[in-house]
């Protein structure tokens, strides 16, 4: 009897997470033209608190942008965003981020994903796969520096590197780990 009441708190705890995160992004779903000015406006807000940052892109393969990843939770939680693929300051796809977690969490927050393809086979095996998950079909190094510091784009060695920030600055020990990126239609 003891079990049958944590499976159905358990199972009340998830309907509740996926009614917030599951439904919210697909009734709120962003345009192509939306998607694509938010993914300038965090680039811009991504040079500006990095220097370095803009020389990265320019020479990456690729950068995908997520400009707010919404995650909630309670006991249960969950985060969704969604971003454009770009290449050469062009969009070349759609794509969204989607991550569950289990364990003590309470509340909600909105943040920013960059993640740059420094060479064209990382993003050849990106874009080879359908629903990428970090950790699992590669590793993106986050690249943890403070507001207003500087990245030496000449000593970045990893294929996939991110970052990932709010409006008050990068954000420290935040992981992308078990996050899966599928492709979307705009």
């Amino acid at each position: 009897m003891r079990i049958f009441r944590h499976l159905r708190a358990l199972a009340l705890s998830l309907m509740a997470v996926l009614a917030v995160v599951g439904t919210t992004p697909n009734a709120n779903a962003a345009s192509a033209a939306e998607i694509d000015a938010a993914v300038q406006d965090t680039l811009e807000e991504l040079f500006y608190q990095v220097r370095g940052a803009r020389a990265l892109v320019n020479k990456s393969a690729a950068v995908l942008v997520f400009p707010t990843v919404y995650k909630a939770g309670f006991g249960i939680g969950g985060e969704y965003g969604e971003g454009a693929l770009i290449t050469r300051r062009r969009t070349i796809d759609y794509y969204n981020l989607i991550s569950a977690s289990f364990g003590f969490q309470l509340g909600a927050q909105a943040r920013s994903v960059v993640i740059v393809f420094t060479t064209p086979e990382a993003l050849e095996s990106f874009r080879r796969v359908d629903g990428w998950k970090v950790g699992v079909d590669g590793s993106v190094a986050l690249i943890n520096v403070g507001v207003g510091a500087s990245i030496d784009t000449t000593r970045i060695r990893s294929p996939i590197v991110g970052f990932i920030f709010d409006n008050k600055g990068l954000m420290y020990n935040l992981t992308l780990e078990g996050s899966k990126i599928s492709r979307i239609y705009r």
